[in-house]
């Protein structure tokens, strides 16, 4: 869809270098019609970027596309000079020195500022890439107006981050400016501030791509002794804290907090001088992820859950499942239940309907499902149609190129091409990469026996350390895991059924019960004649997520999909929801 809007503008505005509103993110800004997207289009393909976004990409128009005559547009480079006797006032004001500026490389330009409708003098903070400037954001010094040349994808002085020292993150250059004031170095600043759209205090899953700064900053990431955020207090600035402590690591971060006095660490630096900038570092705090604090640390969360109460987990996309069961960030699932009794396809379901709902973006470590063949799973319980041909008609071309865009935007695979088994330390390595360069809040293993074993430990404490490794993980990046493991081989009953099996009849270990937060399993009592799958959750850490007991789905084999059951008040019989709109899994 998008690459037919770019076709569209491109054929509209013919040949050159155009400036656009972009139609991926302009919706949610205060200005809608800032031009924010860059187009560059020749006879054969148009260039797309937005600076504010990092949307990008190309799209090839073909030879019968005829332009119209335009003059080629040629973007206007900018007369950089040393920093005016004006801009040098200007930051003094702000508390910033001469030798601090010079430092970061800042400049003096005369550039066009939107908002005062005129040429005016501005500061020019440069994104550099391998020493060389690639983008620059510029800020008007006779009022407050901004403006971008390039769109700055890097976070800003990331290329002056020493190895093994804190790296400090800020939401704004002068932030960052004010801590290399009081001497800091490895200070950096997010490329294009708290401008993500916040939901419950969280920053939106659809927002991820506009965290493409983290990625690009890994190896400075790694080499850091740790993190220190020190975004602005505001919801949209503790949001977007949260979401970069989330995909570096919870463990490696440590947070500033501002009062009410100071809203960032410029507002600092005004009214309190370097001593206030120092007082900031030496008062940070590690995030909550485990060690010893004191009780304090956990007030601002205590007041929320007063005033709010604890709230939910996520919708698995079904009523009847959410009275028993809802998916919360930093959780372990066990999940089991016999050989082919559904337990993959339905977590699989659960990602489809959390991805198509929510936004979220899942990793898929599934040794039983080559990824091709996962795949046409997952978009056949997006388009809720067969895959294969069959009986009914199956998924056509068209909706077969939807499916692999959805899939392509909501799942990542980890996948062993060479064969080689996965190690518990390999699979948590991958995750953290997948966490970091996609957003991921979801992950399935699936299953456990195919993990290699290491170690003398004998399989009892080898499944504890496993799931003590697993648990740590989701803590510290905020990623709900689903773990499916098989259970022993049980007897069956008097009436002939083999039982549902439960935490403790999963082979390996107690643990599996013990560990969890939430325990379910998914059962079929008669497989072959109906297509009732029964939801047993047999554990629930937490109240506020669900609680124990057992619910009902109907799955369709065609499809591969599950449908909630409903019970006609008078006839007293299952009435199969059939609704028929694609865009709703259930």
């Amino acid at each position: 869809m998008l690459k037919e809007q770019m076709r569209g503008v491109a054929v509209r505005l013919g040949q050159g270098q155009h400036k656009v509103v972009c139609p991926i993110c302009s919706h949610n800004r205060k200005k809608k019609t800032d031009r924010t997207l860059s187009l560059k289009i020749d006879n054969e393909k148009a260039l797309y970027q937005c600076w504010h976004c990092d949307e990008q990409g190309a799209v090839n128009l073909g030879e019968k596309i005829i332009f119209k005559e335009r003059p080629v547009a040629i973007a206007k480079k900018l007369q950089e000079t040393d920093l005016s006797s004006a801009s040098l006032r200007w930051l003094q004001g702000r508390g910033i020195s001469e030798d601090t500026a010079r430092k970061a490389g800042l400049k003096t330009v005369s550039h066009w500022i939107q908002s005062a409708g005129k040429e005016t003098e501005c500061i020019m903070f440069p994104y550099q890439n391998k020493g060389q400037t690639y983008a620059s954001k510029i800020r008007s010094i006779e009022l407050k107006g901004f403006s971008c040349n390039g769109a700055p994808s890097t976070m800003f002085n990331i290329e002056n981050v020493e190895p093994k020292e804190a790296m400090i993150i800020c939401e704004g250059e002068m932030d960052a400016l004010a801590f290399m004031e009081a001497g800091y170095s490895s200070v950096v600043s997010v490329p294009n501030g708290a401008v993500m759209k916040v939901v419950d205090g969280k920053i939106d899953p659809n927002e991820d791509n506009k965290f493409k700064f983290i990625w690009n900053a890994k190896k400075r990431i790694e080499m850091s002794s740790k993190v220190i955020i020190a975004t602005d207090g505001d919801a949209s600035g503790q949001a977007m804290a949260e979401e970069i402590a989330r995909r570096i690591g919870k463990d490696k971060c440590w947070k500033i907090d501002f009062d009410d006095k100071c809203k960032d660490a410029n507002d600092v630096l005004m009214k309190r001088g370097t001593d206030g900038i120092d007082d900031l570092i030496v008062n940070s705090r590690p995030w909550p992820v485990a060690g010893l604090y004191q009780a304090e640390h956990f007030y601002d969360e205590l007041d929320e859950i007063y005033e709010k109460g604890m709230g939910r987990g996520e919708s698995t996309g079904y009523d009847n499942v959410d009275e028993l069961y809802t998916v919360s960030e930093g959780q372990l699932t066990i999940v089991t239940g016999h050989p082919s009794s559904g337990k993959s396809e339905f977590i699989d379901q659960i990602m489809v309907n959390m991805a198509q709902s929510k936004g979220w973006k899942f990793a898929v470590c599934s040794f039983e499902n080559e990824p091709r063949l996962h795949i046409a799973k997952l978009i056949s319980k997006f388009k809720r149609k067969p895959f294969f041909e069959g009986q009914t008609d199956r998924l056509s071309y068209d909706d077969l190129n939807h499916g692999k865009k959805f899939v392509q935007d909501h799942f990542s695979f980890l996948y062993q091409a060479d064969g080689s088994q996965s190690t518990i330390d390999n699979i948590v390595d991958r995750l953290k990469v997948a966490v970091m360069r996609h957003g991921v809040r979801g992950a399935i293993i699936d299953p456990y026996n195919y993990i290699q074993r290491t170690g003398d430990a004998s399989e009892t404490d080898w499944v504890s350390s496993l799931l003590t490794k697993i648990r740590v993980f989701a803590q510290a990046h905020g990623v709900h895991i689903w773990f499916v493991a098989h259970p022993t081989k049980m007897m069956r009953g008097a009436d002939g059924k083999v039982p549902a099996p439960k935490g403790y009849d999963i082979s390996g270990s107690a643990a599996w019960f013990a560990k969890a937060d939430v325990g379910l399993t998914v059962h079929r009592p008669d497989p072959v004649r109906t297509v009732e799958s029964e939801i047993h959750v047999w554990k629930c850490r937490f109240s506020w997520v669900g609680k124990q007991g057992v619910t009902e789905l109907d799955f369709d084999m065609l499809t591969s999909c599950y449908r909630q059951r409903f019970h006609d008040p008078i006839l007293d019989g299952p009435i199969i929801n059939e609704d028929d709109d694609d865009d709703v899994p259930f």
